[in-house]
């Protein structure tokens, strides 16, 4: 059973994104997750700026990126963000890019946690960052 996705993010492929082979390069998926997890993170009230006040904030510790299909200039893609698990300090998070058609051009597993920015420690999950990965009605 897959977990249930807390986040839609769409995505235009754009000129940028693409290496020489016309594809998107194989660094581009990273950052378009990134993208996507930061949209996850501010619209829960855990953005840039609450991260700044607060001294805590994400820390991604593993990253394990399958390519499946590829997308192309133009193409219309969407990525969805889902919670796997989180135990103690950490949790796995899972993103999955599809293209038009809904076919799966990549797939993510990220190891994260909640770090301390002054400290430079991971953290227990505060009631606020586990909010974040509760399902939420559109």
């Amino acid at each position: 059973m897959n977990p249930p996705v807390l986040h839609v993010h769409p995505v235009t492929i754009v000129e940028s994104h693409l290496d020489t082979f016309g594809h998107v390069n194989n660094a581009t998926y990273l950052r378009l997750f990134e993208e996507a997890r930061w949209e996850l993170l501010t619209a829960g009230g855990f953005g840039l700026r609450e991260i700044q006040a607060s001294g805590t904030g994400p820390v991604i510790l593993e990253a394990h990126v399958r390519y499946r299909r590829e997308l192309k200039n133009r193409e219309q893609a969407t990525i969805e963000t889902s919670l796997i698990e989180y135990r103690g300090k950490i949790g796995r998070l899972r993103q999955v890019m599809k293209n038009a058609e809904g076919l799966v051009a990549c797939d993510a597993e990220f190891v994260l946690a909640l770090w301390d920015l002054k400290q430079r420690k991971l953290l227990a999950p505060t009631p606020a960052w586990l909010s974040l990965f509760e399902p939420r009605s559109p």
